[in-house]
């Protein structure tokens, strides 16, 4: 079993609330970068939708990765650092096939089954220490996630099957990135900027479809909010164990039920209401329970 991250960065521990914050605001930009992708899905494949991301992602960042060319050329792990980008190149072409085939609201949904998965993986291939009451409050988070997507109502499609696909892929590279919890976070950054430009490069041109002039800007800007949205789930993951971290995802449900109403019209449903305020309930009491049953247990 792998040790734990932090103990081999040998770095101090960040407050919760600040790599909370790095990654509500990731949840932010990321949002707005999918119904942008959405948006465009109907017409273009999403490999291209990827490459492009990446592509204007790597001209943002040209200068750095000139600045920073040494140490990307002599970085010591580089294996682990393309496994993490191979799992994430995975992980969003399949997110943005899903979010071309479904509702905005079902994929965001079907993503928060993530927790579950990145408390499992952490704990078998990181180390990482999750108590039985996180367990029970990330559970019940689920339970809250079954209420929303009502899987009863739901056909069987590629486009599931796409989704769930992009969270275990996601969940991997989540698990790869706190593996490199002693790289620094530019570095990270522009090295899954170019591996996933050039790895995303050829079959893209296989599937190309023309985009006219017009469609630019919203192109361009689904790579700005994916490069900033990058740097912020980095600072987020790199500097608190994944196990903290997991459940405080379910609040992207607020992030795209905003988006699906403002530009999709989409109104949500009594059960997406009673599900999301079990999911942000379960959200906010976990850290909570959890010092007060260690407490408990001390007295």
């Amino acid at each position: 079993m792998a040790a734990g991250p932090d103990s081999q960065s040998g770095a101090p521990p960040v407050p919760l609330w600040v790599s909370a914050g790095w990654l509500l605001l990731d949840m932010a930009l990321v949002t707005t970068m999918q119904a942008l992708v959405k948006a465009e899905g109907e017409t273009y494949p999403a490999i291209q939708l990827v490459f492009l991301r990446s592509l204007v992602g790597f001209i943002s960042v040209a200068p750095l990765v000139w600045r920073h060319r040494r140490k990307l050329a002599d970085l010591s792990n580089i294996r682990g650092h393309l496994t993490r980008v191979a799992f994430n190149s995975a992980a969003l072409t399949l997110n943005f096939a899903a979010f071309a085939a479904l509702p905005l609201a079902l994929v965001t949904a079907i993503g928060f089954t993530r927790p579950l998965l990145l408390l499992a993986m952490a704990a078998m291939m990181l180390g990482e220490r999750v108590s039985g009451i996180r367990y029970a409050f990330t559970a019940l988070g689920f339970v809250g996630v079954i209420i929303m997507v009502q899987p009863d109502a739901i056909p069987w499609n590629m486009g599931l099957v796409a989704a769930f696909g992009s969270v275990f892929f996601g969940t991997l590279a989540v698990v790869q990135t706190r593996r490199l919890a002693g790289e620094n976070t530019v570095v990270l950054m522009l090295f899954y900027t170019v591996g996933l430009t050039l790895l995303t490069s050829i079959p893209a041109a296989l599937a190309w479809v023309p985009i006219p002039w017009s469609e630019a800007p919203s192109i361009i800007l689904v790579g700005v909010l994916a490069q900033l949205g990058q740097y912020c789930w980095l600072q987020a993951y790199q500097k608190q164990e994944a196990r903290l971290l997991a459940p405080i995802g379910y609040l992207s449900i607020l992030f795209s039920g905003f988006a699906g109403w403002l530009y999709f019209g989409e109104i949500p449903s009594l059960s997406l209401c009673i599900g999301a305020a079990i999911v942000v309930l379960t959200t906010v009491l976990a850290t909570p329970a959890e010092r007060w049953l260690k407490a408990r247990n001390r007295a």
